[in-house]
């Protein structure tokens, strides 16, 4: 056993486990986004080539994310009593082999469900990650580390994006697939030698009965509710713009190649920065000042896509990723402050629901592609946060006259 496993303080920055953790977790968030994402800007070659329409095409991020959710929730409550390294290296391991089987398909159908089954190892890593950094990792020391855990979030999901539609425009998407495969066994082989066992972890004793009352308790909880719908308003306008914006670049008067439609998704890089700025802007200003800055910045950037200039595009594409990633980050963390009880299934309630906002981003919004196209579908998107605000405001002025009028 090493030293630093028998002593009884958490790894700080001066300790080379705090780096071996945090490199680790880093490359596995990488791959992990990278995987969960990189069908994004394929979805008009799976129409293509499998013959399928759009919506249907769109399965294969929406399946992919119904699978994370039963995951998020069956892991998590498994990994609070069985450890979290496990899972985290399960979860790379889950997640690279159906990237090997994928390609061999034929049937569209078969490639769904092994995105569902992808989806769900995918959740092993997000169900683990924080509560292993926040018991291995001193607090201080712990912000560093969950800063550059979300990081690299943004980080793979914009070079999963880039790469894989660069690949299949360049060669095909089997080979972009291979290629996934082959990077997450390199990343699994490194993550099994570097991330450090637990040294803290206490397995929980309760029984599932508790963390679903838990969740019940907060669903019952309308401050909570509020925030869960926020997460899933802002992510189903996120990601509805991204789903259907390569079919809008392949369309008149754009028809540009997959390759090209690739190196918009560079715009993800701006949601590296919106994160950490926004903790920064909410010390001086406010957590909900900075919030409802940064949804209307989302709302301004999808609007902005409405233009015929593809520069213009790209501007509007990089300011929705900023205002997009301000609202978010800060929502996710409104959510502990939020909740009086059980902060850890609050948190998970709010991934669920954030994942549920890009199912919906995903397919949900097929029917509005198809009948109203780009403009239609960008005039809701954009309206959608706006709307959502309003409806936060007159919902917190009810709650406080209802407890007003209770408490006379």
């Amino acid at each position: 056993m090493n030293d630093k496993w028998s002593d009884s303080s958490p790894y700080s920055l001066k300790d080379i486990y705090f780096w071996k953790i945090t490199a680790s977790l880093a490359l596995a968030s990488f791959f992990i986004f990278a995987s969960m994402y990189a069908v994004q800007p394929l979805l008009p070659v799976f129409v293509e080539e499998f013959e399928v329409s759009v919506s249907v095409s769109s399965l294969s991020m929406s399946f992919t994310i119904i699978g994370l959710i039963v995951g998020l929730i069956m892991l998590g409550f498994l990994s609070d009593r069985m450890g979290r390294t496990k899972f985290i290296k399960l979860s790379l391991l889950g997640s690279i082999i159906p990237f090997l089987l994928m390609p061999l398909t034929d049937g569209f159908i078969v490639l769904i469900v092994l995105r569902l089954i992808q989806g769900f190892a995918l959740a092993g890593l997000p169900a683990a990650a924080l509560a292993y950094i926040h018991e291995e990792i001193e607090p201080k020391s712990a912000a560093f580390a969950t800063a550059l855990y979300i990081s690299s979030n943004a980080l793979g999901g914009m070079v999963g994006r880039v790469i894989t539609g660069v690949i299949a425009d360049v060669v095909s998407w089997q080979t972009a697939f291979y290629g996934l495969a082959i990077s997450g066994t390199i990343i699994w082989l490194l993550v099994h030698l570097m991330l450090p066992r637990s040294s803290f972890f206490q397995p929980s004793n309760l029984r599932f009965k508790k963390d679903i009352e838990g969740f019940v308790f907060h669903l019952k909880n309308p401050a909570l509710l509020l925030v869960f719908g926020l997460g899933i308003i802002l992510q189903m306008s996120f990601t509805g713009v991204w789903t259907y914006f390569p079919f809008h670049m392949q369309e008149e008067p754009f028809l540009l190649p997959l390759q090209t439609i690739s190196y918009f998704f560079f715009a993800y890089g701006l949601g590296v920065v919106g994160s950490p700025l926004a903790g920064w802007l909410s010390g001086f200003i406010g957590l909900k000042k900075v919030r409802v800055a940064g949804i209307l910045t989302l709302s301004l950037g999808v609007f902005i896509t409405l233009s015929n200039s593809l520069i213009i595009i790209m501007v509007g594409l990089c300011i929705a990723c900023l205002g997009f990633f301000t609202a978010h980050s800060l929502t996710a963390s409104s959510v502990s402050e939020t909740a009086t009880h059980h902060k850890g299934s609050a948190s998970s309630l709010y991934l669920v629901a954030y994942y549920i906002g890009v199912s919906l981003g995903s397919s949900a919004l097929a029917p509005i592609w198809h009948y109203f196209h780009w403009n239609g579908l960008i005039i809701l998107l954009g309206l959608l946060p706006i709307a959502y605000l309003f409806f936060v405001h007159f919902a917190t002025k009810f709650q406080k006259n209802k407890h007003l009028r209770g408490g006379e």
